[in-house]
């Protein structure tokens, strides 16, 4: 008895294959598409603000900075019995200070002018203030500008407080 295996490459192989005409899909399904609107959405809402950011929104930003260095500057000055700086530069439109952590720059798109008790308003130039171990001894006004929006930042010597104020236009 021989039996003849039949190969499927042979051509006397008789298969009853039913072949299918598979349905795959052409496009995208629901799930990968809101896949890809998520990774959109999320790089979009980390890109965008920070490259488009109002005016106001600077200058408040700004005068924070401005309050922030200014308290660092005294209570520093104050603890460590040391004398820290500020300069104020108009034409760079930017401030630097020197305190016991070293020395830092930060540049201010919306600085208008100063004004201080000794020299009034001051808004060009260069402008060098001290914080000795008593702290500053005088007051001080920042003012911050945009075209939308302005404001103080104002520095209190007796009290060692800043307050920040919105000025209309």
């Amino acid at each position: 008895m021989s039996n003849k295996l039949k190969d499927k490459d042979s051509p006397s192989f008789n298969s009853s294959r039913i072949t299918h005409h598979s349905s795959l899909p052409l496009g995208f399904t629901l799930i990968e598409l809101l896949v890809v609107i998520f990774i959109l959405s999320l790089f979009a809402a980390v890109v965008f603000p920070s490259v488009y950011t109002l005016d106001g929104d600077v200058v408040k930003s700004e005068a924070n900075k401005v309050a922030s260095v200014l308290r660092y500057l005294n209570d520093s000055a104050i603890s460590t019995k040391e004398t820290c700086s500020l300069k104020i530069d108009f034409k760079e439109g930017a401030i630097s200070w020197k305190g016991p952590d070293g020395e830092r720059t930060e540049k201010l798109k919306s600085l208008e002018y100063i004004e201080l008790q000794s020299r009034g308003k001051v808004q060009d130039g260069q402008v060098i203030l001290f914080f000795g171990p008593l702290g500053i001894q005088e007051d001080l006004i920042f003012a911050l500008r945009s075209k939308d929006e302005g404001m103080t930042v104002e520095f209190n010597r007796l009290s060692g407080r800043v307050k920040i104020v919105t000025n209309d236009k």
